[in-house]
């Protein structure tokens, strides 16, 4: 079967990711089937993450007007990073590889697969919510994950950044059209061809 890997940045709305709240694209009766493959608490796992970074950093400061409280709070007040950062995974598309169907299924099966190393291919990406959706039109995989980059010279030592995070691993720009996301977001939707043809599927391209 001959299908298009789609590969694109998220709204992140983790209301809807783990339904929360139903909109009138999900199919209620079929929620059951989707696959929740990672669900933590946001702002628990930036304390996991950052604290030590932070404490840090705070000592180093002598007037508390330079210290930083709460890192969570700060990343979500600031205009340069965003909390975090989702990407969104697909197989093919309705008429291929609609719900329900034999296409589906196999999709569902390959983007399971390239969910479960996703972490490990990405270890500067922390993913804290990922979910594999049943209930829509066609199977796609949810990614939602905070870009930390470590041993830092300016600001915490582990600190939030997707252009530092990107370039530990290995991932660089080139102007504007060719980003550091890009570049890797490229790289994803190989690896998922590589999954996907395990699954019996004949890739014709690469979609945004």
């Amino acid at each position: 079967m001959a299908v298009k890997i789609s590969g694109m940045m998220g709204t992140g709305s983790m209301g809807h990711n783990n339904r929360k709240f139903i909109t009138e694209n999900v199919d209620p009766a079929r929620t059951e089937q989707n696959i929740t493959l990672r669900r933590e608490n946001l702002k628990q796992v930036y304390h996991e993450i950052f604290d030590e970074a932070l404490e840090a950093y705070n000592a180093g400061k002598k007037k508390t007007r330079d210290k930083i409280p709460d890192y969570y709070e700060h990343i979500r007040q600031s205009k340069q990073e965003k909390l975090f950062h989702e990407a969104i995974f697909q197989i093919g598309n309705l008429n291929d590889c609609g719900c329900g169907t034999e296409g589906g299924q196999r999709a569902a099966e390959a983007l399971t697969a390239f969910a479960k190393t996703f972490q490990e291919r990405n270890p500067h990406l922390y993913v804290f919510n990922m979910v594999l959706h049943m209930d829509e039109a066609t199977p796609h995989l949810h990614v939602d994950y905070i870009p930390v980059a470590t041993e830092q010279t300016r600001g915490l030592s582990t600190r939030v950044s997707m252009k530092q995070a990107l370039k530990q691993q290995g991932f660089t720009g080139v102007g504007q059209k060719q980003t550091e996301w890009k570049a890797w977001m490229d790289r994803e939707k190989e690896v998922l061809t590589e999954i996907a043809q395990q699954h019996e599927f004949e890739i014709i391209s690469l979609g945004s």
